[in-house]
């Protein structure tokens, strides 16, 4: 079946309505791609007036891949049977697991407690289930680029991690070009934020009529281009071991620094917290890690870029903060933690997590830590 939606500002054709299809949105200013949960997407992001729905038919087009389409048949995520999710895609995956975790879940390279850590999964991340062992204690998973073995204990599988996936599935705005500017509103005559490089995701907001769409970054609305990003629901994957490891040559408590912050990927944000297990802004993160290392800083980004000494991005060690911001005006901030990563209380949405360094421009960098 073929779905065509018509907008009065463009034409919308969406190939197909399982979760794999691909909606292409046409306007001024150049398309805008769609994959899963495009439909729910558009539709709270138009008004229901300006929007027509014509189904033609097509037999090479498939029906039985999906969470809607299963969900169609069902009528409600919570009537889905077992025979309902067999054999269908969903979100990418066909055998779908959800880590249920207070902190993290432990992939191994053996299924047993002393196999070689190769991954963690924080709560609610995603993997594909290769297998099972028979005692049924481990699985077999690939989440992102960890593959290991991760306990059943501590894993939604079958209809429960349908319905679980979901719930928390979120559409994000991945970057197709090189680098996307980030503006203050929707327009090219307003202020730069910055700039976001090929790759990176964030959380859409709303699709804008006029080319453009609404983001968060760091829990801040901005815009951008809708020509250079492409929508898809994504949920959470593992974390490689090479992104929580360091380089040589790096002191122990820099290391141990680093080590105590990633404690508490996973944990959530909250707007003027300072705990690190029941929620943290980014500058209150980044006070509560090094208070205790016994130093003190403000609750304040902006203030905490003032003390230290200025270190380049060639120079910069693990436990070193990064700051970012509007132009010069910095509002966040995060710890780096080698690798070209960083730590940090990001959103509501996302809670305290790793990034690129470069996940968008920094402003500047400190070191404030006495090796």
């Amino acid at each position: 079946m073929l779905r065509k939606i018509i907008f009065r500002s463009g034409i919308v054709a969406v190939t197909g309505v399982a979760l794999l299809s691909m909606v292409t949105y046409a306007n001024a200013s150049g398309p805008i791609s769609f994959s899963a949960g495009a439909e729910s997407v558009i539709a709270s992001a138009t008004n229901t007036e300006t929007v027509q729905i014509v189904y033609e038919e097509n037999s090479s087009m498939s029906m039985d891949a999906g969470v809607e389409s299963v969900l169609g048949r069902a009528g409600d995520v919570n009537q889905i049977k077992q025979s309902d999710i067999d054999n269908v895609d969903f979100w990418g995956y066909r055998n779908i697991g959800i880590a249920q975790v207070d902190n993290h879940l432990n992939v191994r390279e053996e299924p047993h407690e002393n196999g070689k850590l190769v991954g963690k999964m924080s709560n609610n991340a995603a993997c594909e289930i290769l297998s099972v062992t028979e005692d049924g204690k481990w699985a077999h998973i690939i989440s992102g680029e960890v593959e290991g073995y991760a306990s059943t204990d501590y894993l939604l599988t079958g209809m429960d991690a349908v319905k679980k996936a979901k719930e928390i599935v979120k559409p994000m705005a991945v970057v197709t070009a090189d680098g996307l500017n980030i503006r203050t509103e929707p327009n090219t005559d307003c202020e730069i934020v910055t700039m976001i490089p090929n790759g990176e995701s964030l959380e859409l907001s709303q699709v804008l009529d006029d080319g453009w769409v609404e983001v968060y970054l760091d829990g801040d609305t901005v815009y951008a281009s809708a020509e250079y990003v492409t929508i898809e629901e994504k949920l959470d994957t593992a974390i490689t071991m090479t992104e929580l490891l360091y380089g040589e040559g790096v002191s122990d408590v820099r290391v141990e620094l680093c080590q105590y912050a990633k404690q508490f990927i996973g944990n959530p944000y909250v707007w003027g917290g300072t705990s690190l297990t029941d929620g943290a802004d980014c500058s209150g993160f980044v006070l509560s890690v090094y208070k205790k290392y016994g130093i003190t800083l403000p609750h304040h980004s902006g203030s905490q870029a003032q003390y230290g000494t200025y270190v380049s991005m060639n120079d910069i060690q693990p436990g070193d903060l990064v700051f970012y911001g509007y132009g010069k005006t910095i509002n966040h901030v995060a710890i780096y933690i080698g690798n070209g990563q960083v730590v940090h209380a990001s959103s509501p949405s996302t809670g305290i997590k790793i990034s690129s360094v470069y996940y968008r421009t920094p402003i500047t960098q400190r070191s404030i830590l006495i090796d």
